[in-house]
């Protein structure tokens, strides 16, 4: 099977990241957050979780780049963070010095040449999510020749099923190219293929929307949404975990318009998310209806917004965007 030693890496190394996030979240103190400098929150768990992916890559992978998220900056800033991330990867995979710490946060964070082969991560989508104590996912992507060909989502509070119980929850979902898309549960006891919905009817669609408007716009959004017909509400949620949700046919649509003209979404935000939904049976592109362009550099320079879908809808979708925005 195609990539089946790097499917198993990143699997296990999106596990420890899991582990390592969930035994965070609920015991998070103000001094494990801070800002970086574009005001956005990052936490010990975002550190640390891509410490532990990074470190894992690189011990399977030591040729391949990687292209992250984060860097070492707030560690050197912050002595009491430093100590507390480098606990936390410790507690995943041992033996990591405080040196090889910064070198493994910052190796990401490095000029590559990122059109033959390289692996893109998100330690954790959806930081606002996490410290709400709601979701998050935590994506790893592997690309070759600027197209996804392996991702992995982490979604440790996300239920099974739409309106699920809080027992009942938590999934590593996972595609390879041509190989479909699965999720397993967290303790690795259960594996299931995903598929798209079948919906063929816009106006029984239901969209999927980020929680914080901040992040798009919710008034383009409710526009398209008008123009489809559809009058079910939104399904909100934070980070990848709507590709998840699209993915495994619990929603029809998910868009994602900036309310800034010029945005450019990040590469790490995507990769992962779009190729599942993708072998799930669905369709992404940008809102133009162009495949995403993954060789471009650490954003999406060639693409403006984004669009998941179930395949069926795509076009009508495509069409309202052009219509409303």
């Amino acid at each position: 099977m195609a990539y089946e030693r790097e499917l198993d890496v990143a699997i296990q190394a999106v596990r420890k990241a899991c582990r390592l996030c969930s035994g965070v979240q609920y015991s998070l103190l103000h001094d494990d957050t801070t800002s970086k400098d574009d005001r956005s929150p990052v936490t010990v768990a975002d550190l640390g979780s891509q410490a532990v992916i990074t470190s894992e890559l690189l011990r399977s992978f030591p040729e391949d780049s990687i292209v992250s998220e984060e860097d070492a900056n707030v560690l050197r800033d912050n002595e009491y963070i430093a100590r507390r991330v480098l606990g936390l990867v410790n507690e995943q995979i041992g033996g990591m010095a405080a040196s090889q710490l910064l070198e493994a946060l910052d190796y990401g964070a490095r000029t590559t040449y990122r059109t033959i082969r390289f692996w893109t991560v998100d330690p954790i989508d959806g930081t606002k999510g996490f410290l709400r104590g709601e979701q998050y996912a935590i994506a790893l992507a592997l690309v070759e020749g600027g197209k996804v060909v392996l991702g992995v989502l982490g979604c440790p509070n996300l239920p099974w099923t739409d309106g699920g119980s809080e027992e009942n929850r938590g999934g590593v979902y996972f595609a390879v190219k041509g190989q479909g898309a699965f999720v397993q549960t967290m303790d690795q006891s259960v594996e299931r293929s995903i598929s798209v919905d079948s919906l063929a009817l816009s106006a029984e669609a239901r969209f999927c929307e980020s929680v914080e408007e901040g992040h798009v716009s919710h008034e383009n959004h409710a526009r398209i949404s008008s123009i489809l017909g559809i009058t079910t509400p939104p399904y909100r949620i934070d980070s990848q975990c709507k590709y998840a949700v699209v993915a495994r046919g619990d929603a029809s649509i998910y868009p994602r318009l900036s309310s800034t003209k010029d945005y450019r979404d990040a590469i790490w935000d995507h990769a992962a998310g779009s190729i599942i939904v993708m072998e799930a049976g669905g369709q992404v592109t940008d809102s133009r209806g162009e495949p995403l362009d993954f060789a471009a550099g650490r954003r999406l320079a060639n693409n403006s917004g984004i669009v998941a879908t179930n395949g069926k809808l795509h076009q009508q979708v495509i069409a309202a965007i052009a219509q409303a925005v």
